[in-house]
């Protein structure tokens, strides 16, 4: 049986990019961990199940699936996970990673080990920002040289302030796109398609919530392949 670890943010997950490849990869028949960088249950962004945001459907199914999966109920902390263990690391997104998966160096270790060895990692929304931080076993960064996609600063633009304060007020740590450019990824995030979601080797990013189901898909087809 194939099997995947999903490192989820305790400080706020965007539901969709969590639960459709969670319920993708599940009724494909792989088996699951949930882990968290402190092992403490994970955090949803409320945006994510607002009606007003994501839709009434979305925003029920995410809310239920939250509150009742199991795996998500009870993580394991990121350091006693073990990418050896996995076909695939997920990182699902949401604005809560920038504070804590982003900089929690077991993430990085997972995603550096996954990369480096057998597995797939498939890195979303916001998670993409890990690749400015997470380097391979040389030193070098991951992400240098990759064709990646990821939240982009045109979307940014639109949520925080001239001071880059959230509207809850909390101030946004850096932008994704800039960080991960200047660590020397080849960033698209094909902002004139409706979906993105970029295959460079081992290492799978998508754009956002409206890419969460392919990005699944393609996970799916390259742990097949």
């Amino acid at each position: 049986m194939s099997t995947a670890l999903f490192v989820v943010s305790e400080e706020g997950y965007w539901g969709e990019e969590c639960v459709e490849p969670l319920e993708a990869l599940s009724e494909a028949g792989v088996e699951i961990t949930v882990a968290t960088p402190s092992g403490g249950p994970p955090e949803l962004d409320e945006q994510s199940i607002d009606p007003d945001e994501v839709g009434e459907e979305t925003a029920e199914h995410v809310r239920e699936v939250h509150e009742t999966d199991d795996r998500l109920a009870d993580p394991i902390p990121t350091a006693r996970a073990d990418a050896e263990a996995y076909d695939a690391v997920v990182f699902p997104g949401g604005h809560g990673t920038e504070w804590d998966v982003n900089q929690d160096s077991d993430a990085r270790r997972l995603l550096r080990e996954t990369i480096e060895g057998d597995g797939k990692a498939l890195v979303v929304c916001h998670a993409v920002g890990i690749l400015a931080f997470a380097r391979d076993s040389h030193g070098a960064f991951i992400v240098n040289g990759r064709d990646v996609t990821g939240f982009p600063n045109e979307w940014e633009e639109d949520i925080v302030d001239e001071n880059d304060c959230m509207p809850s007020g909390r101030k946004l740590p850096y932008w994704v796109e800039d960080e991960v450019i200047a660590a020397g990824g080849d960033w698209d995030a094909e902002l004139e398609e409706a979906e993105s979601v970029t295959v460079d080797g081992d290492l799978i990013t998508a754009r956002g919530p409206e890419s969460s189901t392919t990005a699944a898909e393609t996970l799916l087809e390259e742990m097949e392949g």
